[in-house]
């Protein structure tokens, strides 16, 4: 199961209660700690948790307003199956604000800012190396948002990811494909080069070529793990 705690480092952040939760619970259902079609107790999660049912209760509305539990009367609260459509929407959404993200950031990168860049690549590289796939998620985000971040439209990043959460549970079981994580790392260098040398449109190519690789693996992904997926 699944550790869930509202950190010294969460309450630093600042925000409610039920936005704390709402993080660690949509990454629970992300990283497939819980697992689509899991029944969800509120006195379970509020226990686990250390609080009281009413910011459980707020946070599993938004969750479900991200399509990703189901709250249904007289049963319960459960973690929604996977749905190919919203991964699609998911997908649609994405690509168009990263790859219009990525032409921005094309123009306005400079020598400090591909640095950066291609530390997050050097730490991707390492977790890759260390067979750490949880980390190499986290950076694969990290490299993500800082495009969108060098664009000047940072919000772009976070646009996408609310309405990608059947999105990023394929990518978060992708990773576990042989050779799946060194073709990121092949498609994140492309990227960069473009970014590096002021190449927007190569930038936007390569950006979209890497964005559609997870829609490859979904066939495999949905063989392997047809218990996960809804039936359409």
């Amino acid at each position: 199961m699944p550790e869930l705690a509202i950190t010294r480092a969460h309450r630093l952040r600042g925000g409610a209660t039920w936005q704390h939760v709402y993080a660690l619970l949509r990454e629970a259902i992300v990283s497939i700690e819980f697992e689509p079609g899991q029944q969800l107790s509120e006195n379970d999660l509020a226990l686990r948790i250390g609080v009281s049912r009413t910011p459980i209760r707020e946070a599993l509305v938004r969750l479900r307003d991200d399509r990703l539990v189901e709250i249904v009367p007289q049963l319960g609260t459960f973690v929604t199956r996977i749905s190919p459509l919203a991964v699609a929407d998911a997908q649609f959404v994405r690509e168009s604000l990263e790859c219009a993200a990525v032409k921005l950031a094309a123009r306005r990168a400079d020598a400090e800012t591909v640095d950066a860049l291609s530390a997050i690549l050097r730490r991707q590289a390492e977790t890759h190396a260390s067979g750490d796939i949880d980390r190499f998620y986290v950076l694969d985000d990290e490299f993500h948002r800082a495009i969108c971040d060098l664009s000047g439209h940072g919000i772009a990043w976070a646009l996408s990811q609310r309405a990608s959460g059947h999105l990023n549970r394929i990518r978060r079981l992708s990773l576990a494909q042989p050779d799946y994580i060194a073709k990121m790392l092949d498609e994140h260098h492309a990227v960069l080069d473009a970014i590096a040398h002021d190449r927007p449109g190569q930038g936007e190519k390569a950006l979209r070529h890497h964005l559609r690789t997870v829609l490859a693996s979904l066939p495999d992904i949905r063989a392997l793990h047809p218990a996960f997926f809804a039936a359409e």
